[in-house]
C-alpha cells in the first residue's frame, strides 16, 4: 500500500485560503470595525492628550534602534575613515 506524500507548507496554503473565503470574515471584519470605532471614539481625548509625550519617546528611541544601539558610529571601513578625513579615495585605473 503507497502513501500519498504530505506536503505541509501546501495543505497549510489550502487552509488558508478556505478561512479567507468562508462565510465567517465579513462578520469579523464588521464587529472589528464596530470595536475600532467605539475604541477611537471613546479614547480620542486619551490619544491626543498623550500624542506629545509618545512623540518625545520616539526620538531616543528611534535614536536607539536606528543606531542598532550606540556602538554603530565607531565602525566605519577605513577607507570611509580616510574620505571622512578630507583624503582623496583610491584610483581604479591606472596612474
Amino acid at each position: 500500500m503507497r502513501f500519498p506524500a504530505i506536503n505541509p507548507a501546501a495543505n497549510k496554503s489550502v487552509r488558508t485560503q478556505v478561512f479567507w473565503r468562508s462565510r465567517y470574515v465579513p462578520g469579523l471584519a464588521v464587529m472589528g470595525a464596530i470595536a475600532s470605532y467605539f475604541l477611537l471614539t471613546g479614547h480620542l481625548a486619551h490619544t491626543l492628550g498623550a500624542l506629545p509625550y509618545l512623540l518625545l519617546a520616539a526620538c531616543p528611541l528611534m535614536h536607539l534602534f536606528m543606531h542598532h544601539g550606540h556602538g554603530g558610529h565607531g565602525s566605519m571601513p577605513q577607507a570611509g575613515k580616510d574620505i571622512a578625513a578630507g583624503a582623496s579615495p583610491p584610483s581604479q585605473g591606472t596612474p
